[in-house]
């Protein structure tokens, strides 16, 4: 494979995890790093002997990368993203890939009139516990499935941007459960109605207003048979991080965590567990080699999302945003058919 001249956008944390298992694959080389603070930029791009920016513009205007690895949010750098999709550079970014429905049809119609992949990097995707939970319910081993039920704990300090709704796009609900939603929508379908409640830490109402969520708690109707539910808070009082999805099937119920796979028979008797070391710096390993293959050899190899299939995760999130206004459930898929 020939090596795809990459650039890194954004340092932050998950930032330095894409640059890091990037460098470590034959398959990319670091061209160049932006940060906004330049001291970081500077400092990485003398580990990896690359080019540092503090400015967004000049590093696309002055690059011309074959791929771009995003970390940084869209709020401060949507239009560089956008100029380096007309260059026609390949996008990598982390989840979520817009901020709602509208600016993710928008992107995707950019990319397909530039002929370049846009791809979420969706790192729960990539482990192995949660590839075995797919594998299941592809062969139908756990009967017909008929509630679907999620659990996100997160305990990070968020930056200030995080808070504003206009900037940010959401919170909790879009940045913390984007992944976990995208694997309950894989495990079955689109829901067809979906039902929300969010808040905030703030105690006084009015300010609530202009604060993301860190509490949310969704419902979701699949089918006739089959519901959903998931639930999201962020306190770090309240103990470590945690993910996890539960599927319950006629024959038998499955939990997933990033690490831990748990399978059970119908009267509760464990049949199967399994523990693995996979980090989120191995996971972003494994999506990056799954982006530089559909790059390289696109007739043999299919990224294992496009943008086009996030479309789905998006409207479901911004239905549960709908649905939390106006205290009605919503249906996304009127948001895809209208897209269609």
């Amino acid at each position: 494979m020939e090596r795809l001249k990459t650039g890194v956008l954004g340092l932050n944390e998950n930032g330095l995890l894409l640059l890091q298992a990037a460098s470590e694959l034959d398959c990319f080389v670091i061209e160049a790093v932006a940060d906004k603070d330049t001291r970081r930029a500077d400092t990485l791009a003398a580990q990896y002997n690359c080019a540092a920016y503090d400015d967004y513009r000049q590093f696309i205007i002055q690059n011309q990368f074959d791929c771009l690895l995003i970390a940084a949010g869209l709020h401060n750098c949507d239009e560089y993203v956008r100029a380096a999709i007309r260059k026609k550079t390949h996008i990598l970014k982390l989840a979520p890939p817009a901020r709602n429905f509208e600016e993710a049809v928008e992107l995707l119609n950019l990319t397909e009139t530039n002929r370049v992949n846009f791809a979420a990097a969706v790192p729960l995707r990539f482990c192995e516990s949660f590839q075995k939970l797919a594998k299941l319910l592809e062969q139908n081993r756990l009967g017909e499935v008929f509630l679907i039920t999620g659990w996100v704990k997160g305990h990070q300090q968020f930056p200030a941007w995080r808070n504003d709704r206009r900037l940010a796009g959401g919170g909790i609900l879009l940045y913390e459960c984007y992944e976990l939603i995208e694997q309950m929508i894989s495990s079955y379908a689109v829901p067809e109605k979906v039902y929300a409640l969010a808040t905030s830490e703030a105690a006084d109402r009015q300010k609530r207003c202009y604060l993301t969520e860190d509490v949310t708690a969704v419902s979701m109707k699949f089918s006739e048979t089959c519901f959903g539910n998931l639930v999201a808070i962020n306190r770090k009082e309240l103990g470590p991080e945690r993910v996890s999805l539960t599927v319950y099937g006629t024959k038998k119920t499955v939990e997933a965590t990033r690490k831990r796979f748990v399978l059970k028979n119908r009267s509760g008797r464990t049949e199967q567990e399994a523990v693995y070391e996979n980090d989120r710096k191995y996971c972003f390993g494994r999506a990056l080699e799954n982006f530089a293959l559909a790059i390289s050899n696109p007739d043999k190899y299919k990224h294992t999302n496009s943008l086009r299939k996030e479309l789905e995760s998006i409207a479901v999130i911004d239905s549960a945003y709908l649905s939390a206004r106006t205290g009605f459930p919503e249906e996304p898929l009127n948001l895809l058919q209208i897209e269609s």
